[in-house]
């Protein structure tokens, strides 16, 4: 076959995330996403009001980072391509309260007779210097309305800039009409204190706005905190501190007291404790000795240690784990949509019910000057502000504080539907077993001893990464001689594995693969019933002479593996918040059943294989239950995948990680249910948020069409909606998890 004759393979797809500037409500956020996708190529954008971050997808190298950015300064915005390593809301000292405060000092004089004139002191300033004070408030301090405002009309649209703009210029415009009408005198009306004080309560609104979400990235902060900047590098026989860039793989790094683990390693030399409070959210120091792992961003607390490097740069557990909460944060839920829709409309509505706000009563009753303060009521009481900032800002408090105590939720869907989830099913081994089970009985057929049946075992599981596996290669290395050499070694998927040895083929597996090769359990089905009702695994082994095909038994292996400390409790938690659990294991009936009694499961389906697992979570969904799916391992993966919220333990495979939409940082099944409670608790947020900010609108807009609201009061209620929606969601982050062994409630 020749070149061109060959399937071309799909190219994959890239990201790339832009800082935006300028934005200041959901039309801004649509408007740049519609900029983007106008672009060639551009597959998908999607742009988070509150990160002012935008998310492009499209495939490798068919669209240049220069033609996004100039496509979103063209729709009238600042955009700059962001790094890996550059902080999620970098924001330098705050110094947005300078502005606020100037036009304070400037505007104070213009409220004061309103609010002095009910007890009968009279302070109105002449309209001279009313406008004196006004008008830098309405034009220097409050530009950025007019500059954001014109750059909307520019492009076809309206934003809340072009509301607020339109509004105090009326206000302003219709007070410098009297002044020039009637001069300075004190029977002239002015309105100069409306047009000045909304644009004070707006910009105040927005400092607070832009202060509160800072701290919904917070997590985002203190996780790009823990990066070092520099690592003690050992290299030809002496110490070099070097920069955290010029680490290399296999590198060996020296970790004093104290310090902070630059890298993720492998631990070469020494022993500590090292706290991982941050990553994992277990409180408890862990304890380091040569083999185990270390985490960057992690402190070595007490002694010495020497790691060699295993991850460095993006490929860091730090540095996914940052990726993955930013891309939650990035992205939009599903109820988005719906907010979508109503932002794309929102603006245009409101400048028609403004015009027919000033049509109205100003043909009704002739008064003009009444009609105008009512139409800008209607444009300052609209916030589109609090529609755009409803969802995301609840999704990275949300997000942030459950990465705190470590649950890690990689994307904002998964956060949604876990709300929802009716019925939650567990693999068994690694997930509520501690996933180290040791050889607990060996018991050889007629004609066969117990170290030659151990030793046959372990040649055909040789190099296997499986927990059994591991169990009898232990045993065998403490009770067995010389380990014999097998060929041919294949595994069965959901069933045991096969070798050569010595000429004869050996098989290591479960009763559906002895009943495949016609082996019968004969004298050790007793016994291995009586293994299976104690929650042991048990696994037979039969054995082919060479040149024969007809395996006969040669005996049985049982393995027992503890439930984790927290699992019943974990089912406990569960069941007191209405959901179902079910455990799919590839073990045995018995064994399966035993380990689901102990720990008050309430559905078990064993010996299940792993591309069965998916058929049974298909099954499940099918009968009208929201499914989560916790597993840790390879063959979890498929199920994962098809369940409505795949949950993975980080402490399994990264397969299982990566198709899962939320990971577990510690393989702790209690962090299961705070999982599901967080998302509850996202998710009112959510629902509650919304429902402010359309009550707002849905109540605030009639009233100021039907003349019952001042333009003054209109701009406080405005700021103040902003500010509540993002208030509301900073309520997440004093969401504490259920800790294993305390009681639930």
């Amino acid at each position: 076959m020749n070149a061109a004759s060959e399937p071309l393979s799909p190219v994959p797809p890239q990201t790339a995330s832009f800082a935006i500037g300028g934005m200041t409500c959901a039309a801004c956020a649509m408007r740049v996403e519609k900029a983007l996708r106008k672009v060639p190529g551009v597959d998908d954008a999607v742009v988070n009001l509150a990160t002012e971050v935008a998310t492009v997808s499209f495939p490798a190298g068919s669209v240049q980072t220069d033609a996004l950015i100039a496509s979103i300064v063209k729709a009238g915005y600042e955009a700059t391509l962001r790094t890996d390593d550059q902080a999620l809301s970098a924001q330098g000292p705050d110094r947005g309260w300078i502005p606020v405060l100037v036009a304070a000092v400037l505007s104070i004089p213009l409220l004061a007779p309103m609010l002095l004139a009910p007890f009968g002191i009279d302070a109105m300033l002449p309209g001279l210097v009313q406008w004196l004070l006004a008008t830098p408030v309405q034009f220097v301090l409050g530009g950025r309305f007019y500059v954001a405002g014109w750059k909307a009309l520019r492009a076809g649209s309206g934003n809340m800039d072009l509301l607020v703009a339109i509004g105090t210029s009326a206000a302003y415009g219709l007070s410098v009409y009297q002044l020039l009408a009637h001069g300075d005198g004190h029977g002239a009306h002015y309105y100069f204190e409306a047009g000045a004080v909304v644009v004070t309560l707006v910009m105040f609104g927005k400092w607070l706005e832009a202060r509160a979400k800072r701290k919904t990235t917070e997590a985002i902060r203190a996780l790009q905190a823990l990066r070092p900047d520099t690592a003690c590098v050992l290299r030809d026989g002496s110490q070099h501190v070097v920069p955290i860039a010029l680490v290399r793989l296999d590198d060996h790094v020296l970790v004093r007291p104290g310090e902070r683990v630059p890298v993720d390693g492998e631990v070469l030399e020494g022993r500590s404790h090292v706290d991982e409070s941050l990553l994992t959210g277990e409180s408890r120091a862990v304890s380091k000795e040569p083999g185990a792992r270390v985490t960057g961003g992690s402190i070595n607390a007490d002694g010495l240690l020497t790691i060699r490097v295993t991850a460095v740069g993006a490929e860091t557990m730090l540095a996914r784990i940052i990726r993955m909460v930013e891309q939650a944060q990035q992205e939009k839920a599903p109820i988005q949509r719906l907010v979508d829709r109503v932002s794309a409309v929102f603006v245009p509505t409101v400048m028609g019910i403004a015009l027919l706000t000033l049509l109205g009563w100003g043909f009704a009753n002739g008064d003009w000057t009444q009609a105008t303060l009512n139409a800008v009521a209607v444009l300052v009481i609209a916030c589109p502000c609090a529609l755009g900032l409803a969802t995301p800002t609840a999704i990275m408090a949300g997000t942030g504080v459950a990465a705190r105590h470590g649950v890690l939720i990689k994307d904002a869907q998964a956060l949604e539907l876990a709300h929802a989830v009716t019925v939650v099913a567990f693999d068994k081994t690694g997930t509520l077993t501690a996933g180290r089970p040791s050889l607990a009985a060996i018991e050889p057929a007629d004609g066969f001893e117990r170290v030659g049946l151990m030793t046959l075992a372990a040649a055909v599981q040789a190099g296997s990464e499986h927990p059994l596996a591991r169990a009898v290669l232990a045993a065998a290395a403490q009770e067995a001689g010389t380990p014999l050499k097998a060929s041919q070694i294949s595994a069965l998927p959901g069933r045991g594995v096969r070798g050569l040895v010595d000429g004869r083929s050996v098989w290591v597996g479960s009763d559906r693969l002895m009943d495949e090769l016609g082996v019968a359990p004969g004298a050790l089905a007793p016994l291995a019933a009586k293994l299976q009702a104690l929650g042991r695994t048990v696994s037979f082994v039969a054995i082919a002479d060479a040149g024969t095909e007809q395996a006969r038994l040669a005996g049985l292996l049982a393995f027992g593996d503890e439930p984790k400390a927290s699992a019943a409790q974990a089912m406990a938690e569960l069941h007191r918040r209405g959901l179902r659990t079910v455990m799919l294991s590839g073990d045995n009936a018995g064994a399966a059943a035993a380990v689901a009694a102990r720990l008050g499961i309430d559905d078990v389906r064993a010996p299940v294989l792993p591309q069965d697992k998916a058929q049974v979570v298909a099954e499940l969904r099918a009968s009208g239950a929201v499914v989560a799916m916790v597993g840790d391992g390879v063959n979890d993966a498929p199920a994962l995948a098809a369940a409505d919220v795949g949950i993975a333990m980080s402490t399994g495979t990264d397969v299982a990680m990566h198709t899962a939409g939320i990971t577990l940082m510690r393989g702790e099944p209690l962090l299961v249910a705070d999982a599901i409670e967080i998302s509850r608790r996202t998710y009112r947020k959510i629902r509650q948020n919304l429902f402010w900010a359309f009550i707002y609108n849905v109540i605030g807009i009639p009233m100021a069409a039907f003349g019952q609201l001042d333009p003054v009061v209109a701009g406080a209620a405005m700021a103040f909606s902003s500010v509540s929606v993002v208030g509301n969601a900073l309520l997440l982050r004093r969401w504490k998890p259920q800790q294993a062994g305390s009681s639930p409630g």
